[in-house]
């Protein structure tokens, strides 16, 4: 899975999101960053690394078995492949969001 497929899985997930009102980044370490900015409608989703209210951490393959169900949030959050930076209440918000 690809930088972009994972983004335009996000846009699409963050359009049906309602409520969340934030600027959150996804770092992926030296495969990039998506950062979306959700305070304004539609949300702005980029490749841009600035400054977010919450930042999750991992790795392109953490993400994608987030986002199919392959891996459990809670269990790769406690073994270290997902670090949280921010608010922590903002980032259980995303998971309902990031999952299938």
């Amino acid at each position: 899975m690809t930088l972009e497929s994972v983004t335009e899985k996000i846009k699409e997930k963050i359009a049906m999101a309602a409520g969340i009102d934030a600027k959150v980044k996804f770092d992926f370490k030296d495969d990039g960053v998506i950062f979306i900015d959700a305070t304004q409608t539609p949300a702005e989703v980029s490749h841009e690394d600035l400054e977010a209210d919450c930042t999750l951490k991992c790795s392109l393959d953490t993400f994608k078995g987030l986002m199919d169900g392959t891996q459990d949030p809670t269990m790769a959050f406690m073994m270290g492949k997902l670090k949280v930076d921010g608010s922590m209440g903002l980032a259980m918000k995303l998971n309902s969001i990031i999952e299938d």
